[in-house]
């Protein structure tokens, strides 16, 4: 319970800081902050802010965000309601509360599907907005998720349980509440376990193959699984058979595939025949002995790492072919993986299985090269203090769910004081945040728009692309110009709020878009933006400030001024067009604009200079290396890679050289080489790691 307080301190603290600092209501800030776990954990894939609430009592309606449009979610209609209490102290609610908090959700969700409530509505009424969308979506509609979001304890034991219906469309219902949240921010787990008790819950225990050895490193099983027990199971649980690790990549939900669908409806007997199967991970198994052999009763966190679409289409089976479900059956690969090697295996079995996508899951696992590199700069690079301030700071990259919670809860209190001075709680940032700073940056305001999931797949596509080419340019001054951009997002969601022309509502779109549009008109032939003056000083300048809300004033007006016929201003912000409506408007940001930019060939000196120090740095290293190791270690590699014939007469001199010291003493450049051909003999299995 002590944690729990602490993280509710903790969480009230940053909560009132954003509110006081941007001028918004303290529920807004809790919703955008607590969306953000929502969208990650993968049980939505976007969450956009409409608060709308009318009426007392039994004609309550209240709503305070939505999911997007239903049909880039597998017909799922996502509803959002927040309890939020100011309070000092944790809060409890049961079961029993729940019912008055979700019915005025559900009375809106009534009201919302008729054409009198949306056409007694201002268009730009966000209630307006999610009635249209409901009236216009409603008969692909097949799941009503409703997410109650509270910063207080839940004491009740449901979990997405189902609640009832509108019509013949099922409604269920789950809570995430402080508890949970701590839970997901200490190590990214934000519910109890998933346990499948296919004895008890579907039909009966499954039959399986033992596929591994007693004493293996992991245990694993062949299993045939029915296409009805599959259905069901997907129905209960959704996106959480997804979710661990690789839910970025397969953005949090299983798409349907026409080709397996027209084989269930067709041939559903040769639905094993056809298809490759599942592969999927397990905390746990629980076996028995049957008449037949061995069987699974239950497994703990089930996972399926590769097998999205199949799973997906079996499941919208139970709607369009449910008679041929019976039918069909799929087999499955599964390993059991503890949770301490999960992070190391699961990418790996989701890598070698996925044959159908161009860049590998593995490519959006958090240990990725890619984010373990930025983690390393988070930690080592130092940001001089801002005026006014007294000490050097640095940003803290948590490239997994849990770090910064967990690296403080480590330290005594007088350790906690000087890690809060090191790395500032206003300045962690998490992969999703690195790809909405860039993407934005980088003129893809549209597709940030869309979530913080899409928007990361999108983003770790071009990353792992462009890492397998060049990774090189992923250096430290790359690292310190995100931090410039991070200072200008994180400014604008700060200064927004509190402009005369703002609304309330789009926030998040009215940032990225503003953000792309100053980098855009910023860029010419002969300049670009200043980043590097912005992370010297931790700041942004003043001229640089008004150029930013001229650009938001913009993209606010045509974000809030959609086209005819395009009534959800949400939904627009997630369009291409938008973004060219934005891109083609001229802005005239004043002559102190100037001040904000830099010539690109100064820009690109600063690259090389870094290029050039680095490569200083990794030659001094790599000598300090072969200085170390000794000269009697470079004579027994000399000699095994000479009897291997492993060596070319470049090698074989060089190592010559480093066998010779200190006679000889090898220069960086040819250290640099020696460090190649150990780690080349190493990756061939002739030196032990």
């Amino acid at each position: 319970m002590k944690d729990l307080e602490e993280y509710h301190q903790s969480l009230m603290a940053d909560i009132r800081r954003e509110a006081d600092a941007s001028g918004i209501l303290m529920v807004e800030a809790f919703f955008d902050r607590i969306t953000e776990r929502l969208t990650e954990a993968g049980e939505l894939e976007v969450a956009d802010r409409a608060y709308f609430q009318a009426g007392e009592g039994a004609q309550k309606l209240r709503i305070d965000g939505y999911a997007g449009d239903p049909r880039d979610s597998e017909g799922v209609l996502g509803l959002i309601v927040c309890d939020f209490v100011d309070s000092e102290d944790v809060q409890t609610f049961g079961k029993g509360d729940v019912k008055s908090i979700l019915n005025p959700l559900i009375r809106f969700l009534n009201k919302a599907r008729t054409q009198s409530f949306r056409d007694s509505l201002n268009e730009a009424n966000p209630a307006f907005q999610i009635s249209d969308l409901i009236i216009t979506t409603w008969s692909q509609v097949t799941k009503v998720k409703l997410i109650l979001v509270s910063n207080r304890h839940y004491i009740g034991r449901d979990d997405a349980v189902k609640l009832a219906e509108v019509g013949d469309v099922p409604i269920t219902w789950s809570v995430w509440d402080l508890a949970r949240f701590e839970r997901f921010d200490r190590s990214g787990q934000s519910r109890e376990d998933l346990v499948i008790d296919f004895a008890n819950d579907f039909g009966a225990p499954l039959p399986a193959l033992k596929a591994s050895q007693n004493g293996a490193a992991l245990e694993s099983y062949l299993l045939i699984v029915p296409g009805e027990q599959l259905a069901a199971i997907y129905d209960r649980w959704g996106a959480r058979l997804l979710e661990a690790n690789v839910r970025s990549f397969l953005q949090a939900r299983a798409k349907t595939n026409k080709g397996i669908q027209k084989t269930i409806r067709d041939e559903p007997d040769l639905f094993f025949s056809y298809n490759n199967g599942l592969s999927a991970t397990a905390d746990e198994v629980s076996c028995i002995r049957t008449d037949d052999g061995l069987a699974i009763a239950s497994i703990n966190n089930l996972q399926i790492v590769n097998g999205a679409q199949t799973t997906g289409s079996i499941h919208s089976g139970l709607k369009s072919a449910k008679d041929r479900l019976s039918q069909v059956f799929v087999q499955m690969k599964l390993t059991v993986v503890g949770p301490d090697r999960s992070e190391e295996i699961v990418p790996k079995i989701s890598e070698y299985a996925n044959t159908q996508n161009k860049v590998n899951a593995a490519d959006f696992f958090s240990n990725h090269p890619f984010h373990i590199r930025i983690e390393q700069f988070s930690r080592a690079v130092i940001f001089t203090a801002r005026d006014g301030e007294r000490h050097d700071s640095k940003w803290f990259y948590e490239r997994s769910r849990g770090q910064f919670i967990n690296a403080r809860g480590r330290l005594t209190p007088a350790q906690q004081k000087k890690f809060d001075l090191e790395f500032p709680k206003s300045q962690l940032f998490s992969k999703t945040d690195l790809a909405k700073v860039d993407y934005s940056a980088g003129g893809q305001p549209h597709i940030v728009s869309r979530g913080a999931q899409k928007n990361f797949a999108e983003f770790a596509k071009e990353i792992g692309e462009s890492w397998s080419k060049a990774d090189s340019k992923y250096d430290e001054l790359w690292f310190r110009r995100l931090i410039a951009k991070t200072i200008i997002f994180r400014r604008l969601e700060i200064e927004i709020p509190k402009q005369a022309w703002y609304e309330g509502g789009y926030r998040a779109n009215i940032v990225t878009y503003a953000m792309a549009k100053i980098f855009h008109d910023a860029a010419g032939e002969n300049q670009v933006l200043d980043l590097d003056t912005i992370w010297r000083r931790q700041d942004v300048s003043e001229a640089l400030q008004r150029a930013l809300l001229l650009a938001a004033a913009e993209a606010h007006f045509v974000i809030t001024h959609p086209p005819s016929g395009v009534r959800n201003m949400s939904e627009w912000a997630k369009q291409q067009a938008c973004w060219n409506g934005v891109k083609g408007r001229r802005v005239d940001y004043g002559a102190d604009f100037d001040s904000c930019l830099i010539l690109n060939e100064t820009a690109r000196s600063s690259e090389r200079d870094q290029r050039s120090k680095k490569r200083e740095i990794e030659g001094i290293s790599a000598q300090s290396e072969v200085v170390n190791r000794g000269a009697e270690f470079w004579r027994d590699l000399l000699k095994l890679g000479i009897s291997g014939r492993k060596l070319t007469p470049k090698d074989q001199q060089i190592l010559g050289v480093c066998a010779s010291m200190p006679r000889q003493l090898p220069s960086e450049l040819q250290s640099k080489h020696a460090m190649s051909v150990l780690e080349r003999m190493r990756s061939q299995g002739l030196v032990p790691i």
